[in-house]
């Protein structure tokens, strides 16, 4: 029996070599996801020392977010044309050069922008991680699989706010950039001993959809833009109206030149055809606007609302990682024996519950009230994530598998980036007043309410219980069946 497989009608096994590349791979992973978050904790200190305004500082974390969501389509194009692991190695090495360089910045804009190299970089790392795991865990284990692997997706931008923290309380505000270069030096070192040597390529090279990238990534960019100022000047503003145009109109053509291009475009919009994968798409949309919405709204309602100190806002926010950790592996586990369908609508009940208490919440409100939302948010978190990332490779043909990878990795990190602009919107008023009140506040955290009610109808459409039938054939040799006759 193959040492892969557990006894005789179990699920298959995670074998040694399997864990060990999940491994290495969620420590590159782990990274990106805990770098998207890392500054949330600081965006006050950063603010203050760089003299710049909530609606520029954000930037921050939207640049990065946005720089990933460019990149993620091109590490798919880029993996199928160089290879699986020339690939990882080049966005951990650029990831690592944009973290060593922001700790240099010495305005808000080259901050900005050195961030934006790092986000080139982790998005090279995701879709890779995505792809390399799920063929070699194979359609038995997945569920479990995508259970290991939404660590990073799910546990990094929780964790990252309490580093920050840590970071910020004993040493200067670089240290959020500079503690990724020694894992990122591991992340390589690991990488070349562990990762298969990329095989030779036969064919035609794979093309770029250039203009896919020319249309798509800048009206994502033109949008989150047009939020952004509208927090400072409302949506009259010039530059508010522009950016909107501008965005919708490069939407639409990349729309047109998606369903006529006889190429792979970059966001394959005929893959919504499918009911299941455009319910997985949406939710993990969702999922992204929801937690980096509250990943940016918390350590801002801790220390301004609560009065609390860096470390302390950082410390806070351990019950929704606290949570997530214990819904992970709850999802991994239940997901290949009850579907999705019946675990994500859970999750997002107790997402959207969870953010609910904060919308009344001011000053005075019990910190045990307030700790056992975020618990509850984080434990839904977990079950919404893992279950929809195994979703979407249950829901599209195995040649598909990449670009499906990339949708969805793409509008994850377009609705983080959407979500923390839309917060950051409610937090200044429509410009009326730049320093959040805890009724902004208030109001802000009905962005993830309303995130998770919809999560909860998209969860009602993706794949129920798996059917036991076609595992029958890998699962059960044929001597039981005659011991049986």
């Amino acid at each position: 029996m193959s040492d892969t497989k557990a006894a005789a009608g179990g699920p298959a096994r995670l074998d040694a070599a399997l864990l060990t590349l999940v491994g290495v791979m969620v420590l590159g992973g782990m990274m990106s996801y805990l770098d998207a978050t890392i500054v949330n904790v600081g965006i006050s200190t950063l603010g203050g020392h760089f003299r710049a305004t909530l609606a520029t500082i954000e930037w921050v974390t939207t640049g990065y977010l946005l720089a990933v969501a460019l990149s993620i389509p091109l590490a798919g194009w880029a993996l199928a044309r160089f290879g699986a692991k020339r690939m990882w190695l080049l966005g951990l090495t650029v990831f690592l050069l944009g973290s060593t360089l922001c700790a240099f910045a010495w305005n808000a804009e080259s901050l900005i922008a050195f961030r934006v190299v790092q986000g080139l970089g982790g998005g090279m790392v995701d879709p890779i991680m995505m792809t390399v795991v799920a063929g070699a865990a194979g359609p038995a284990r997945i569920g479990r699989v995508m259970g290991l692997v939404s660590v990073p997706i799910t546990l990094g931008p929780v964790v990252g706010p309490i580093v920050g923290g840590l970071l910020l309380d004993n040493f200067s505000w670089q240290w959020m950039f500079l503690v990724n270069v020694p894992f990122a030096l591991a992340a390589i070192i690991l990488a070349i001993r562990v990762l298969p040597a990329d095989p030779p390529r036969s064919g035609d090279p794979v093309p770029l959809d250039a203009l896919g990238v020319a249309l798509l990534s800048p009206g994502f960019a033109a949008i989150v833009y047009a939020l952004s100022q509208a927090g400072e000047g409302g949506f009259g503003s010039a530059r508010v109206i522009v950016g909107l145009v501008v965005g919708i109109a490069l939407f639409a053509g990349y729309g047109a030149h998606a369903l006529r291009t006889a190429k792979t475009p970059l966001l394959d919009l005929r893959l919504f055809a499918s009911k299941g994968f455009s319910a997985s798409v949406a939710t993990m949309f969702l999922l992204g606007g929801g937690l980096f919405s509250l990943l940016f709204l918390l350590p801002l309602y801790y220390q301004q609302v609560h009065g609390h100190s860096v470390l302390e806002s950082g410390l806070l926010l351990a019950p929704l990682g606290f949570g997530t950790l214990i819904g992970m592996p709850v999802a991994g586990n239940l997901t290949d024996k009850y579907g999705a369908r019946r675990l994500v609508p859970v999750g997002a009940l107790l997402i959207g519950a969870g953010a609910l208490v904060f919308t009344g919440s001011d000053a005075g409100t019990s910190q045990l009230a307030l700790t056992a939302a975020q618990l509850a948010a984080g434990f839904g978190m977990g079950l919404v994530g893992a279950p929809t990332m195994g979703s979407v490779y249950k829901t599209v043909p195995g040649d598909a598998v990449g670009g499906a990878t990339g949708a969805v990795f793409i509008l994850n990190q377009i609705g983080a980036s959407l979500g923390i602009a839309v917060v950051a919107l409610i937090l200044q008023g429509d410009g009326s007043h730049p320093t959040p009140t805890a009724a902004s506040f208030g109001n802000a955290f009905w962005w993830p309410v309303a995130a998770a009610v919809v999560v909860f109808g998209a969860g009602l459409l993706l794949p129920g219980k798996p059917q036991p039938a076609p595992a029958e054939p890998v699962e059960a040799p044929a001597e039981p069946v005659s011991d049986h006759a």
